[in-house]
């Protein structure tokens, strides 16, 4: 076996632990006291819980050596030992996989990029066996054990199954990732649709922190979507939910690789951008940067393209904030280089089609680099540790 896979399991499998695990990943260090007021937790369930997880090395006590004294004798502080175990994330995008190396508190370590070969499952899982070799390799001069590794993929994913239902991007139906992963890996795999994962690493470590209900929008070659509501990233009874790239918010609109007409994605994608600066100019348009320096040319008709798009997306997420109500909608993805481009559509449809009080709802841009979504696969390992949950 390699050195850096050293089999181990979460020393503590009840609910209360993960629940104090996960509020001190996320809001530590913290009292034993606030954990237990933000965990909804008697101090005896705190006490408990946390003494086999300080044993394993877990979590460790003290004074926090930052804090000023305070008077009398100062509170302990619970915190998460970061470099207690690693975990390994990987993205898979068409054309690439993004890899990464974190600690317990999913800190990136180290990152890397590798090109696909081939998008059929074979040739991903070889550059993906390849990648995780890497990144093993550089656990192994940390010393520490690599506990469990995420993919994230786009599309229809079975988190519980282990299984990509379709990735249109990818052009998959129905492989069971996570089992062939850990065939060739030997990592306990979780797999997760890209977005979602991202969703978790923003509610434990992003903008999503101390919030109940929120989602995360991604603009680019897909429009995505991820929510938070009461405090839990919606995976759906069938693995879908979420799905604003397909709001329908013109029924006479262009049709979508999903069958319908008018769909979010059909008119804000990347492709569906191209596309309709194409038409419009005769511009044999290359790629989304390609479509963003026209627009900053002021070719006519590009800007015209982009403010629709913004519509559209402005649409899609009143539609989530209709439904759901979050305290925050978190724009984020590859798209948001063009954001300048279609901030003001977004913000004007929304707060229009936003009813009463959910045009209150804070929405934020967060522009985030590849590396961020396979962290965000990462957290998903992390996450499935901690819960004992197998794929």
């Amino acid at each position: 076996m390699h050195p850096a896979l050293r089999p181990e399991t979460f020393p503590v499998n009840t609910p209360a632990a993960s629940q104090i695990f996960t509020t001190v990943l996320a809001h530590g260090p913290l009292t034993r006291l606030e954990v237990g007021r933000r965990a909804g937790l008697s101090p005896a369930a705190v006490t408990k819980a946390v003494r086999p997880l300080i044993e394993a090395g877990y979590l460790v006590e003290g004074a926090d050596e930052d804090a000023r004294p305070a008077l009398g004798r100062p509170a302990n502080l619970v915190r998460v030992d970061g470099g207690r175990a690693l975990f390994a994330g990987l993205k898979v995008t068409g054309d690439e996989i993004i890899g990464v190396l974190t600690d317990l508190c999913c800190r990136i370590l180290v990152a890397r990029h590798t090109p696909l070969t081939g998008r059929d499952p074979g040739s991903v899982l070889t550059t993906a066996a390849e990648l995780v070799r890497e990144l093993l390799a550089e656990a192994d001069g940390l010393g520490v054990g690599v506990l469990g590794l995420g993919v994230a993929v786009s599309g229809d994913v079975d988190r519980g199954e282990g299984t990509v239902r379709y990735s249109p991007f990818l052009e998959w139906h129905d492989v069971p990732l996570a089992e062939l992963a850990a065939t060739i890996t030997g990592l306990p795999v979780t797999v997760d649709n890209d977005v979602r994962a991202l969703t978790v690493a923003e509610q434990w470590f992003g903008a999503g922190v101390g919030l109940s209900d929120f989602a995360v929008v991604t603009v680019g070659a897909g429009i995505g979507c991820g929510l938070v509501v009461h405090g839990r990233v919606v995976a759906g009874a069938h693995g879908v939910a979420g799905e604003i790239g397909h709001v329908t918010v013109d029924p006479a609109g262009p049709p979508c690789h999903c069958g319908n007409r008018g769909c979010v994605e059909a008119i804000a994608s990347d492709a569906a951008i191209i596309g309709r600066i194409r038409e419009a100019t005769g511009v044999e348009v290359t790629d989304p940067l390609h479509a963003v320096e026209l627009a900053r040319q002021n070719v006519a008709g590009v800007r015209e393209v982009y403010a629709a798009a913004g519509d559209a997306i402005g649409r899609g997420i009143a539609t989530v904030a209709n439904l759901l109500g979050p305290e925050r909608v978190i724009i984020s993805g590859e798209g948001l280089a063009a954001y300048d481009l279609f901030a003001e559509q977004i913000r004007d449809a929304f707060t229009t089609a936003a009813f009463g009080s959910a045009a209150r709802c804070d929405v934020q841009t967060r522009p985030l680099p590849f590396e961020e979504w396979a962290r965000g696969a990462a957290a998903t390992a992390i996450q499935s540790f901690i819960r004992s949950e197998t794929n």
